[in-house]
């Protein structure tokens, strides 16, 4: 896999983003029961791809390197992640708002079978009990605050690459600037 240098940058934006997200919400990104305000930026996936998976994967690494429950979460997170943003892409890609939406609904699945079924072995505590607390939190953090935001970010992102740079260059040449 290579990346483009504009590619790379989306790639380290989102393992930033994601990374300070769940290291300064850190008392609600760990345990059990956990909003992970960070992975709302999982749905931008459908929107920017490969990059955007990369990128959540390493800012999960780091994230949770820092949450300290050991190498089970610091290797089983991000393969969630990645898990879960690749499926979202292929899933949401195709036009529509309910492709869209099964996306970031598949996510909330993936995280929450995944990250649930570790988190009951590390803190002894019922599988079921463990996937509940793990999917309340992705309803919140990847359904009601995620998918409007990739929402809104696909709006953007497509009037950009539409009529941004290639607009702004086009007119930068003619001022002869």
């Amino acid at each position: 896999m290579r990346f483009n240098l504009r590619e790379l940058s989306l790639t380290v934006v989102f393992a930033v983003l994601y990374a300070v997200a769940v290291i300064s919400l850190a008392p609600i990104s760990f345990g059990v029961w956990q909003v992970r305000v960070a992975d709302a930026l999982l749905p931008l996936s459908i929107v920017f791809g490969t990059p955007c998976t990369v990128g959540l994967s390493l800012g999960c690494i780091i994230g949770n390197i820092y949450g300290g429950l050991g190498p089970i979460d610091v290797i089983c997170g991000p393969i969630a992640n990645f898990i879960a943003c690749f499926a979202a892409h292929k899933i949401g890609r195709r036009n529509g708002v309910i492709a869209r939406f099964l996306g970031s609904f598949t996510e909330t699945i993936i995280i929450s079978v995944i990250v649930g079924g570790y988190l009951s072995y590390l803190f002894n505590v019922p599988l079921e009990l463990s996937m509940i607390g793990v999917l309340i939190g992705s309803i919140i953090a990847i359904n009601a605050i995620g998918f409007p935001l990739e929402e809104i970010m696909r709006r953007v992102y497509i009037q950009y690459t539409k009529q941004g740079l290639s607009y702004r260059f086009k007119n930068k040449q003619k001022e002869g600037i």
